[in-house]
């Protein structure tokens, strides 16, 4: 089981890579999203917490299931 600061790191670097890696700005990622680029940025700092639903719509704007990013084995995630 993870802290709550590991759990909000871990899903922060995989939000991150997911985007990144799909040659995206996290500005079109906020507005793909609907949502404001300070609410990615603060998720991705770990400064607040997503709810399930804001998870489910980064996965549809970034075409992941929940799984890629709540998999924290990837590429020396631990």
């Amino acid at each position: 089981m993870y802290k709550k600061n590991t759990f909000q790191s871990l899903l922060c670097k995989n939000i991150r890579r997911a985007w990144v890696s799909r040659s995206m700005t996290i500005e079109q990622l906020a507005h793909d999203a609907n949502m404001t680029y300070s609410q990615i940025s603060r998720i991705e700092l770990g400064k607040i917490n997503t709810s399930v639903y804001t998870l489910h719509i980064l996965c549809q704007t970034l075409d992941v299931g929940p799984m890629e990013l709540l998999d924290f084995t990837v590429q020396g995630s631990r």
